[in-house]
């Protein structure tokens, strides 16, 4: 028995040595700012392991925690990842409730002094219409994003009650009632005698800035590259506004089967178009300055 966990810490210490040498060869490239996942593939790779339903989320979990870590030895600053969509409300009632108390479970786990999370200083931070869920899911979130908000390594942004058509709607709310509000303090003011001037009218029409300061994903940058496990070649609502110029990779492998080779290959691809890349972004940018204007 000595003899097996001796060889099991060998073999293991030896993996994470050549997978820290091989993450020395790709940083001689550009490494990606930002990559996010799209999880999917649970509830197949349960039917596929005959397991019960539900158990494919639970078994996706170590997954995550593993491309978390490849992620921050890489030198990833952003990770996203879409873990519940708004969608998914739609469900079976006694599934989505699995997958809350699993969540619930695993973001409370997240706060353990020996989780990767506080191991490499890791930020949590949730992103979505968080008033969609449950009471218990909700305040184990807040917790998290209270506890690691001095984190300052990576920030791990995790997807829950999102898509990005409400994304936008959110934006647009906001943006409208921020606009109404000067327009309203203006009045108030007295500004151009009561009527708002047509100076004041451009001052207060929506700009693309406002819409994406407005953004829940507004406090991390684009994405660089996008995953998406289980080989489907869809967004499904997810990061619509951001992924414009970001890198498209969807491996065959199911969520819980996703390791290693598919993150070196993203970046391979990431840095064999980077230059491409960085000119779509670059005009992207340009555009959106005229807009401003």
């Amino acid at each position: 028995m000595d003899l097996e966990m001796g060889e099991d810490r060998f073999f293991g210490s030896s993996l994470t040595i050549l997978r820290r040498f091989l993450f020395r060869i790709l940083a001689v490239g550009p490494i990606p700012n930002h990559i996010t996942f799209i999880m999917d593939g649970n509830r197949r790779y349960a039917k596929k392991q005959n397991l019960e339903q539900g158990a494919g989320h639970k078994a996706g979990f170590p997954a995550l925690m593993s491309m978390l870590k490849y992620c921050y030895e890489l030198g990833v600053k952003f990770i996203t990842v879409y873990a519940f969509s708004i969608d998914n409300f739609k469900r079976r009632p006694e599934e989505v409730q699995y997958v809350m108390d699993l969540m619930q479970e695993k973001i409370e786990g997240l706060l353990k002094e020996e989780s990767i999370v506080n191991q490499y200083g890791v930020r949590v931070y949730f992103v979505g219409n968080l008033k969609l869920l449950n009471e218990p899911v909700r305040v184990a979130a807040e917790k998290a994003m209270l506890a690691t908000a001095n984190n300052t390594s990576t920030l791990l942004l995790i997807c829950v009650a999102y898509t990005s058509s409400d994304e936008i709607v959110h934006s647009i709310q906001n943006s409208c009632q921020e606009k109404w509000d000067e327009m309203q303090a203006s009045k108030v003011n007295g500004a151009c005698n009561g009527e708002i001037c047509k100076q004041e009218k451009e001052r207060c029409a929506i700009k693309l800035v406002d819409l994406e300061k407005h953004m829940y994903m507004g406090v991390a940058p684009d994405p660089d590259i996008l995953i998406r496990s289980s080989g489907e070649m869809r967004l499904s609502n997810f990061l619509l506004w951001q992924s414009a110029n970001c890198l498209l990779y969807s491996p065959s492998a199911l969520w819980p089967e996703i390791g290693l080779r598919h993150l070196v290959w993203a970046v391979l691809n990431f840095q064999r178009n980077h230059s491409y890349l960085e000119k779509k972004k670059k005009h992207s940018y340009l555009e959106k300055k005229k807009k401003q204007l």
